[in-house]
């Protein structure tokens, strides 16, 4: 992929700014970005002691957890299908 083809975006995650390069359109980028800034906010709220950095670890295995249970769920309802496909 060519430099010119990806998208560059800024986005604020958690009062700080970073810009994201890719091939999403810049929409997306902002609503996954605004997804990672609540999540962060919802777990300092819970958990006011923490800094940035165990902030933003905290944040990223929540949602890899989160992630896994809905490629779990996502193989289970394929292996449901697919059973009812071979009967």
């Amino acid at each position: 992929m060519a430099q010119n083809d990806k998208t560059r975006v800024t986005v604020e995650i958690y009062n700080k700014p970073y810009t994201i390069m890719g091939k999403e359109n810049a929409q997306h980028v902002r609503f996954v970005a605004s997804l990672v800034d609540q999540k962060m906010r919802d777990i300092h709220d819970a958990n006011q002691q923490l800094n940035t950095s165990e902030l933003a670890v905290l944040t990223a295995v929540n949602t890899m957890n989160e992630y896994m249970k809905l490629k779990e769920e996502y193989a289970s309802l394929l292996g449901s299908i697919n059973k009812k496909e071979d009967k």
